[in-house]
């Protein structure tokens, strides 16, 4: 048998997306979110391979931009929905189809892919690296405290309809993007991401509930949470479900953190997704009662490696060499000079000798400045070949703070 890779035709939305939910457990998406996806689809980007009339394959890309260590808004292509029928494995497919987007994405002038993945073990070999981790962590209300700083007393707090404040939630979250590598600046129709609450999901929680930030009548934080209501012999028994909490300054987020550590009825905040180094695991009086755990969130590659470098900026002035590997893109591979400091960057081919030598994948890794190319060294994934060139990259790579991906896509 043969098979065709073809760009996705509106017409055959349905039976290509009938296949992705095969693949991912053959449970059908709630009919909500289905019509988001398909209304978010750019069917120029999306892609199908076809055996006959089945689909057997699946791939699409949205156009992002996401923010990178200097505050700057890169375009990107966001790699999502991909699948392969379990009766055509083995066939390349995969492999063709991660092929095609790149070259497409190269060809669209965009400098980086990003992905959340599956299964992480899936994409190293297309050169894409683990660039930021989300904490999952479960707070313990009952035995935990928060300890605020000073002037918390002084946000107000009020309920609002999720939808109603959708717009001003939207605003917030547009502020914010450019603080933390790794965020996504929302394209029109992606404010209705948040809003995406299916009851199927719930699982007997409350539907999606919204607290808005307030000081002095400005909006300066929000969260998205629910409620799943519980009992056991003691008495009340329930968990806060964290959605989103978003803060322009960390007394509105402490506000945003005590109200959730203390809704009625209720023993446990759950949260999930949130940036590794969020300030209220330092406002609990015991941390182990919060039970954080990491996870890989977004996996970045670098599809034109001079761009991509070029693209942000560095907080140690650096010049160095990278003999870069990167045999799925190979207009990629040499050798790279990048000289750069925190007021911006260049990085051109060189013909002078390597300081380091690493493949695309390591810096896709440490791209959003959360991942240290000495962390890397030390698995022996980065390879100094000058004296002192892994720290001082190390240095300059670094982000004051931790990339983060807001949401999935």
């Amino acid at each position: 048998m043969t098979t065709e890779l073809r760009v996705l035709d509106p017409t055959e939305w349905d039976r290509w997306f009938a296949v992705l939910e095969l693949a991912f457990g053959g449970v059908p998406e709630a009919p909500e979110e289905k019509e988001l996806w398909r209304d978010l689809t750019e069917f120029e980007r999306f892609l199908g391979v076809w055996d006959g009339d089945l689909c057997v394959g699946t791939a699409g890309a949205f156009s992002f931009r996401v923010t990178v260590p200097g505050g700057a808004s890169v375009r990107a292509g966001g790699v999502t929905m991909v699948s392969v029928a379990g009766t055509h494995r083995r066939r390349g497919i995969l492999t063709s189809m991660m092929r095609r987007q790149l070259d497409d994405l190269r060809a669209a002038g965009e400098p980086l892919a990003v992905l959340t993945a599956s299964e992480p073990e899936i994409y190293g070999r297309f050169g894409y690296g683990i660039a930021a981790y989300s904490m999952r962590a479960t707070i313990d209300t009952t035995r935990v405290r928060l300890s605020v700083p000073e002037g918390t007393d002084g946000v107000s707090l009020r309920l609002a309809d999720v939808t109603e404040s959708s717009a001003v939630c939207e605003e917030l979250y547009a502020k914010l993007v450019p603080a933390r590598p790794g965020m996504i600046a929302r394209l029109p129709g992606w404010e209705r991401q948040p809003l995406l609450d299916p009851a199927q999901h719930r699982e007997g929680a409350s539907p999606k509930l919204c607290v808005l930030a307030e000081r002095d009548g400005e909006l300066v934080g929000f969260a998205h949470y629910a409620v799943k209501p519980d009992w056991n012999f003691a008495g009340a028994d329930g968990a806060v479900q964290v959605h989103q909490v978003m803060g322009l300054d960390p007394v509105a987020e402490a506000a945003l953190w005590r109200y959730l550590c203390s809704v009625d009825l209720t023993a446990r905040v759950r949260v999930y997704g949130r940036p590794v180094d969020e300030g209220w695991q330092h406002l609990v009086s015991d941390v182990r009662r919060c039970e954080p755990t990491l996870r890989d969130a977004l996996f970045v590659r670098l599809v034109e490696v001079g761009a991509a470098l070029e693209a942000r900026t560095y907080q140690a002035p650096v010049d160095v060499v990278f003999e870069v590997a990167d045999a799925f893109c190979p207009w990629n591979e040499g050798r790279w000079r990048l000289t750069g400091d925190a007021k911006g960057a260049s990085c051109v081919r060189t013909s002078d000798p390597a300081d380091l030598e690493l493949s695309v994948r390591e810096l896709g890794a440490a791209y959003l400045g959360g991942i240290s190319l000495a962390s890397l060294a030390s698995a022996g994934r980065v390879r100094e070949l000058c004296e002192g060139a892994l720290v001082e990259a190390s240095v300059a790579f670094g982000s004051p703070v931790a990339p983060w991906l807001p949401h999935g896509f």
